[in-house]
């Protein structure tokens, strides 16, 4: 059971796909290998064939070369906000404009989790916060309330904070769907 809303760029519907693909291996005995199920999980969605072994990865060219990276965040708080819209991918698209990192995200995201703030940017951030003030306002409030790192999930419209401890964040967004748990 999932309550992943539409539009937060959680990727919901993606996981739906591979898990279908999954399920529909387990019901008709197909013989395929894991690699296998991925590529036929990019053929439905650039980030579908993530799901398919779904843990930690370091994803590139459309989202579906992916390569195992070593992350634990076990026992951190996360708080997800998803403000009152939805943020179309060919829209998010559209505001972008990337950039070139001086340090690999594969270098960053080995770093101490204190220093994500610093370097791990989101691109897709700048043009939507553009476009949605209220969503950069979340992050800063995420910040505010205790937050180690704060960050836009993929294209949007939800933010992430990721915390040592819960945050108290009861009605500071009661125009947003709130969700917090453990890692």
């Amino acid at each position: 059971h999932k309550i992943i809303p539409a539009g937060a760029g959680l990727g919901g519907g993606s996981a739906d796909a591979a898990f279908t693909l999954q399920l529909l291996k387990s019901i008709f005995n197909i013989n395929l290998s894991i690699e296998e199920l991925k590529n036929y999980a990019s053929q439905l969605g650039s980030d579908c064939s993530f799901f398919i072994e779904n843990k930690p990865s370091f994803a590139s060219g459309k989202g579906e070369l992916l390569e195992d990276i070593e992350l634990n965040l076990s026992g951190l708080h996360i708080a997800m906000i998803k403000p009152d819209v939805s943020i179309s991918t060919i829209q998010a698209y559209q505001t972008i404009k990337p950039s070139q990192p001086l340090v690999s995200l594969r270098e960053l995201i080995l770093q101490p989790f204190e220093k994500w703030k610093e370097n791990i940017v989101n691109d897709f951030e700048k043009g939507i916060f553009k476009l949605y003030p209220q969503s950069e306002q979340i992050k800063n409030d995420l910040y505010a309330n205790g937050c180690v790192y704060a960050s836009m999930s993929g294209s949007g419209s939800c933010l992430y904070g990721i915390s040592y401890e819960k945050i108290n964040i009861e009605n500071k967004f009661n125009d947003c769907l709130v969700w917090q748990g453990i890692l």
